[in-house]
């Protein structure tokens, strides 16, 4: 089947080949190396939904690509095709994508073994081939990986014996080789959590192996690098003390493991000047690290509600495997007995909601083609929290003060997954709604109860405060216009009036089809009925122009409610929100940065 690669690509693959190993830059013949080694992994994949249809060889950058995400120097870093119905095999070309960092493939049925070539990829941290059919053996190979923290191999069809070379790989957080047909001895790896449950020749009745999950201390510090002091409270909770000093290289899984006294200094004592945004969730500081870099640190509230001290860690090791370059990536945190910290890249731009009435020399710091490009990177970042992490996270405050800009004004969403790390004391409770009123789902005010389509009504109202500049609710204030933005949007619409509804900062600078297509978008994504909401997938295409007459025009059948019981379900948003019988936490999860 690899054979077919070399047959479309002749010459420059053959370039290719003789400079194996090489950087992903342009060879003389403006051939990027990354391009032919994605095409080639391409060209070995069954991909009955044509989810790699953007993948070109005629393309010199693949960042633009579906599935791919690039480090801010231009190189593919991660990898991310879960749950995408993929076959066939897993091309040894993946050894030549040198700066990956992520390769996801979960939750397919990729057959045939795992390449050697994966032990060239030094800077892989999380390798997760778990859920397909892989056979063979594990190669020996991935003990080189010495900056891998997640291996996930379970539930494939992997023989033979687990390589002793893992036990020299030092900064593993999990191995999960469960449900495989493994044999003999198990050699001894450091791993938080290690799973070979399900393999019969290594955990049947004759066998000597440890078959139980085994979970060490959340960390493993070196034992005389450290003056670390562990407390055990009843509930054996593991806490550092706040004037702890450990090595600042120390991580856990992706994260960077900060100490309270380094992000207290960095803030200047948290300092109200430093303050970036409030929220829900705490307050943001903007704050200088001693080697200079500027983050932004979220000093959470109610830090009890998020469990001990392992759960919070899991919390945020899952939010850090989310990585795309339209999310805000996480990068370190702090825990003590009574602070829990995040600490985040700082976004120069600050927030959607902050730059919208901003001017720049006269001109609206977003003007309608950077409206375009939010929309359209919001939508990406969703698109892989909602249909290519494993597990789905959903955001349930998606807004213009929630999309945060980085310095070329790309759209990065920011606080995903912190709902549910401090949920965990309400999630059995269906009487609190977190999130912004006015960009609520009805259900969500109604239920209680979110999912992928919660979020999809918030990036429609996010589309609407593009398009107007206003905020969701009690906008235009100046102009007596007090109320509910997509009531008054829906109005407007059915009266052809699109032009009235347009930021007046814009100057009627907008392109007027693009107008009409993202108004359409956003009323599809507000539909009430959630089950009549397009998913993010869908979004995206139709924002780029693919499908939207065709979603329009079946939208346009009479939609009724079937969520609700009533007989007369209200025709307005607002009258969802003045019936709604829940308390409502109404809240900016991030705030302007």
């Amino acid at each position: 089947m690899e054979s077919r690669g070399y047959v479309l690509w002749g010459v420059g693959l053959l370039l290719l080949t003789l400079m194996e190993g090489s950087s992903a830059t342009l060879s003389p013949s403006g051939i990027n190396y990354e391009v032919v080694a994605l095409m080639t992994i391409k060209n070995n994949l069954n991909d009955p939904y044509n989810v790699l249809e953007n993948w070109d060889i005629n393309s010199v950058d693949p960042c633009s690509w579906r599935m791919v995400t690039c480090s801010s120097d231009g190189y593919v870093s991660a990898l991310g095709l879960p749950s995408q119905s993929l076959s066939g095999t897993l091309s040894p070309w993946i050894g030549n994508l040198t700066n990956l960092q992520s390769v996801l493939l979960q939750n397919n049925a990729i057959s045939g073994p795992i390449p050697d070539s994966i032990g060239k990829l030094e800077k892989l941290e999380t390798l997760d081939l778990s859920h397909n059919k892989f056979d063979g053996g594990i190669p020996s190979s991935l003990g080189g990986l010495k900056k891998l923290n997640y291996l996930r191999l379970n539930n494939n069809s992997l023989t033979g014996p687990c390589p002793e070379s893992l036990s020299q790989v030092e900064g593993l957080s999990l191995v999960d080789l469960s449900f495989n047909n493994l044999s003999g001895s198990m050699p001894k790896i450091s791993a938080r959590t290690f799973k070979i449950i399900g393999n019969p020749s290594l955990c049947g009745a004759n066998a000597t192996n440890n078959c139980s999950a085994i979970s060490p201390e959340p960390l493993s510090f070196p034992p005389d690098a450290l003056r670390v002091w562990w407390r055990y409270r009843r509930n054996q909770q593991i806490f550092f003390d706040v004037n702890d000093q450990y090595d600042p290289e120390v991580r856990l899984g992706h994260l960077r493991r900060y100490t309270f006294k380094e992000l207290r200094a960095a803030t200047d004592h948290f300092n109200p000047k430093n303050i970036l945004g409030r929220g829900g969730f705490g307050i943001v500081y903007k704050g200088c690290l001693n080697d200079r870099t500027l983050v932004a640190v979220k000093r959470l509230k109610d830090y009890n509600a998020v469990g001990g001290e392992i759960q919070f860690q899991t919390e945020v090791e899952m939010i850090s495997l989310a990585v795309h370059r339209n999310l805000l990536r996480l990068c370190g945190f702090c825990t003590t007995e009574s602070e829990r910290l995040l600490v985040y890249p700082y976004m120069p731009n600050g927030s959607v909601a902050s730059r919208l009435r901003d001017q720049i020399h006269g001109r609206p710091a977003l003007d309608w083609s950077r409206r375009k490009r939010i929309a359209l990177g919001t939508a990406r970042g969703l698109l892989y929290l909602h249909e290519q992490c494993d597990p789905k996270i959903i955001h349930r405050d998606v807004k213009a003060a929630n999309i945060l800009l980085d310095e070329d004004f790309e759209a990065v969403v920011g606080d995903f997954g912190l709902a549910k790390l401090l949920d965990h004391r309400e999630s059995h409770v269906t009487t609190a709604v977190r999130g912004t009123v006015g960009h609520i789902a009805p259900e969500y005010l109604s239920t209680g109860q979110s999912s992928e389509k919660t979020d999809v009504f918030g990036f429609g109202i996010l589309l609407l405060e593009l398009i107007t500049g206003q905020k969701a609710l009690d906008f235009g204030r100046a102009a007596n216009q007090k109320g509910v933005m997509l009531d008054w949007v829906k109005k407007l619409h059915q009266e052809g009036k699109l032009n009235l509804m347009v930021d007046k900062d814009l100057k009627n600078n907008f392109d007027r089809v693009e107008l009409e297509e993202m108004v359409k978008v956003a009323l599809l994504c507000t539909q009430f009925n959630p089950s009549h909401r397009p998913k993010m997938s869908e979004i995206l295409r139709m924002l780029e122009g693919d499908g939207l007459a065709e979603k329009w025009e079946a939208s346009q059948k009479v939609e009724t409610p079937r969520f609700r019981s009533c007989e007369n379900p209200p025709q307005r948003y607002s009258d969802y929100i003045e019936e709604s019988s829940l308390v409502i936490e109404a809240m900016e999860l991030s705030g302007p940065r």
